[in-house]
């Protein structure tokens, strides 16, 4: 996972936490995993025509998953084959694009854990290279309970914390030995 310095000059990533989905050599895909959206969970339902009867998941907000086409949704969940476009991220994580998983959520029948984003964040070939030798970013080993199960609020401080340190302990200028 990224985490944004606070030096970040980029509004749409300051105090953000990114999961890092994709990187190669033609660039990197992230979703952020720490940003309400406007929408929740039975907006997407009704505008896709999807029926859920369990208010519970209707109420669950949806994230911004970063600036890059804030229309096309990501589901993150935790790991469950047969869904029509999905990645794994890790053993612990996978992605998914397609309508399937959303029907199953609302079904009820969905992924253990889960988290709908819209839009995602996307770095071209070298671009995050030179954004981490910038100090933008930190990083940290991807945690399901901090994608999963804690307060969004909650998620910039715990992802600092699994560095050792606290967030007011960051500062925006960095050393180089």
């Amino acid at each position: 996972m990224l985490i944004a310095m606070p030096g970040m000059l980029d509004d749409n990533f300051t105090g953000s936490v990114t999961l890092l989905c994709q990187h190669n050599d033609e660039g990197a895909i992230g979703i952020t995993v720490n940003r309400l959206s406007d929408f929740t969970l039975g907006e997407i339902f009704t505008q896709l025509q999807l029926e859920c009867s369990d208010e519970a998941v209707r109420t669950l907000p949806v994230l911004e998953g970063g600036p890059v086409s804030p229309d096309r949704g990501f589901v993150l969940h935790t790991p469950r084959e047969g869904y029509e476009s999905s990645m794994p991220i890790n053993r612990d994580i996978m992605v998914t694009t397609s309508r399937d998983v959303l029907a199953d959520i609302a079904d009820g029948r969905g992924p253990q854990k889960f988290t709908v984003a819209l839009g995602y964040a996307g770095w071209g070939e070298g671009q995050l290279e030179g954004e981490m030798l910038a100090n933008a970013w930190l990083s940290v080993s991807a945690d399901t309970d901090i994608v999963f199960d804690l307060p969004v609020r909650q998620r910039f401080d715990e992802a600092v914390g699994r560095l050792g340190i606290r967030a007011d302990q960051l500062h925006t200028e960095a050393g180089h030995a």
